[in-house]
């Protein structure tokens, strides 16, 4: 279905740069976005996403009419409806009516959602994995993978987002599990890695253990603190300047000590950005 309704969009919108406000975003991509037969390009398309209406033109598209009314239902009475909140709540919707289902419709079901053209609608893929209850913390870090090196830049934001919660409550064991992915050849795994673990992070809770003792997570920082790639540079660097906030003099001991051992263009790059909010 998502290849055939391709062929019939045109070239100009798949390669469009994507407006800067959601006042601007062309009508057509609009619709397309909500029927999730087209994936968004920038922040701005992300958040325009209406996830209510691309719910039930997904659940309309998988068959499941009869299912719906009451998911919709449910959610229609949520007071709050923002993106961030939205997602998580759908995602619960999904795994309860997955719960319902055989094995065999249960995971046809999931890979329709995970493998979707739609990144919004592989963001709900990505949620219905970090609040599976049943599922131990090695296996949602297996799962939420393919998510984490998924190719848009929204998935990959909402992969760690999934896993937050997790990375809270079993903080030791989610950073001895990342020691392995900083090493990984994928840009995007490295950096899942640090930002899963970033002491305050974006629209996420924060990591309480980490603001008060960063040191926790040196073991991740240090294996990237001269990673070739921007993109893992950024996340170190940001990292390492949320925790300023709180440990000042411990993010200038370390930027002190990396600038001794390693004295390369990625180090310095990541010194310099870690420490703007302490350095004027």
């Amino acid at each position: 279905m998502n290849k055939q309704n391709l062929l019939v969009i045109s070239n100009d919108l798949l390669i469009r740069k994507g407006a800067r406000k959601i006042s601007e975003i062309p009508s057509e991509v609009i619709e397309l976005l909500q029927k999730g037969q087209l994936q968004t390009v920038n922040l701005t398309e992300w958040i325009a996403v209406d996830h209510m209406t691309l719910l039930q033109n997904i659940v309309d598209e998988l068959g499941l009419e009869k299912e719906s009314a009451a998911v919709i239902q449910r959610l229609n009475n949520l007071s709050e409806k923002k993106v961030m909140k939205i997602i998580p709540a759908i995602a619960r919707e999904w795994q309860i009516l997955l719960d319902s289902k055989s094995e065999v419709d249960s995971i046809r079901l999931y890979a329709a959602l995970s493998q979707h053209l739609s990144d919004s609608v592989r963001c709900w893929a990505a949620y219905i994995i970090g609040q599976n209850q049943r599922m131990s913390l090695h296996d949602k870090l297996v799962n939420i993978r393919p998510f984490a090196a998924d190719d848009h830049f929204g998935v990959r934001e909402i992969a760690w987002m999934a896993l937050r919660e997790d990375t809270i409550n079993n903080l030791i064991e989610t950073i001895r599990y990342l020691d392995d992915w900083v090493f990984e050849e994928d840009v995007n795994i490295r950096r899942f890695a640090i930002e899963l673990t970033r002491p305050q992070g974006v629209w996420a809770k924060h990591i309480t253990a980490l603001k008060e003792n960063p040191m926790i997570a040196l073991t991740l920082l240090q294996s990237v603190k001269s990673d070739p790639a921007k993109y893992v540079q950024d996340s170190v660097s940001n990292w390492l300047n949320d925790a300023s906030k709180t440990r000042p003099e411990w993010v200038k001991q370390i930027c002190e000590q990396w600038l001794k051992i390693s004295d390369t263009k990625e180090t310095k790059r990541i010194v310099t950005r870690a420490q703007r909010s302490i350095v004027k």
